[in-house]
């Protein structure tokens, strides 16, 4: 037996690939993090993604100027119309369009790899398949929580400084404000991690998308409505309807139906999903054949 392979058999700090060093786990997110900004239809997507988002909700309050300056009269047996800054400042139109981009780049950091081939490589130069899994989690995860924050932060700042001429706008230190803000931030890589779930399983572009799409906005379409309570219930625990629950204003007399989530429970449902699609990714990754 030669010396190097002694050496390699022997030192556990090696590489059983080729005698090198094994490489550090910081390591695997830079090549991870390379992988990711190298292709620029990704950044193209997630900056273009924070422009309209943000754009979708500040002209949705600048709209409302008009309702504000000129409300309605109140309706028999209800008092006085109230604005809520939340509602269009925070909208859903932008936070969908935010679920999809993050989930949609998610699934192409899986699936991106084993259309091309380059998982070979990947997985030629390091065998810990749940190192480099672990390592994708984590600029996926850090990358798109940038992004919804970004989001977030300047809708919110941005929109009630807008309707500060009108008296009408929210402060971060409003009693609900904080968890509207950190809810529609967290939905991004919320989302990201069930695209990198749904591309591992598929490992095929136009399936990932598909199911992403399905999951995300078809799936709840069958659980809306008070009629059934435990679809319902059901329908709560899912992204967007937890993340709806959490980003709404509690000042506002906002209808929850007969079966309201919790704001307890909308959180631990998009933890829940994260966790548990993140496991998914590294199982899958881990186990299936490349």
């Amino acid at each position: 037996m030669s010396s190097a392979s002694l050496a390699v058999s022997g030192d556990p700090l090696l590489s059983a690939a080729g005698g090198g060093p094994r490489p550090r786990f910081t390591d695997l997110v830079a090549a991870e993090w390379i992988k990711l900004r190298s292709l620029r239809s990704t950044y193209w997507v997630l900056a273009s993604c924070v422009v309209v988002a943000v754009v979708v909700n500040l002209n949705a309050v600048r709209s409302d100027f008009t309702y504000i300056d000129h409300p309605p009269p109140p309706m028999p047996g209800r008092g006085p119309v109230t604005y809520d800054p939340i509602f269009h400042g925070l909208n859903q139109i932008s936070a969908d369009l935010v679920m999809l981009a993050a989930a949609v780049v998610g699934a192409i950091t899986v699936f991106g790899e084993y259309a091309t081939g380059m998982v070979r490589t990947t997985f030629a130069a390091v065998p810990d398949r749940r190192a480099v899994a672990l390592a994708k989690l984590v600029v996926v995860t850090a990358v798109t929580l940038v992004m919804g924050t970004t989001v977030s932060t300047v809708s919110f700042f941005g929109s009630n400084a807008m309707l500060a001429s009108r008296h009408v706008g929210l402060s971060i230190t409003d009693p609900g404000c904080v968890r509207c803000v950190a809810a529609y931030a967290l939905i991004a890589p919320v989302c990201a991690l069930v695209g990198m779930a749904l591309g591992a399983v598929f490992r095929h572009a136009t399936a990932s998308v598909v199911a992403v799409v399905a999951l995300l906005f078809l799936v709840p379409l069958l659980f809306g409505g008070d009629r059934y309570k435990l679809l319902r219930q059901i329908g709560n625990t899912l992204p967007g309807d937890a993340q709806s629950r959490l980003v709404a204003n509690p000042a506002a007399p906002i209808d929850f139906g007969k079966y309201p989530a919790s704001v307890h429970g909308s959180w631990i449902a998009l933890a829940a999903w994260a966790v548990v699609s993140g496991v998914v990714a590294v199982v899958v990754i881990r186990r299936r054949d490349v």
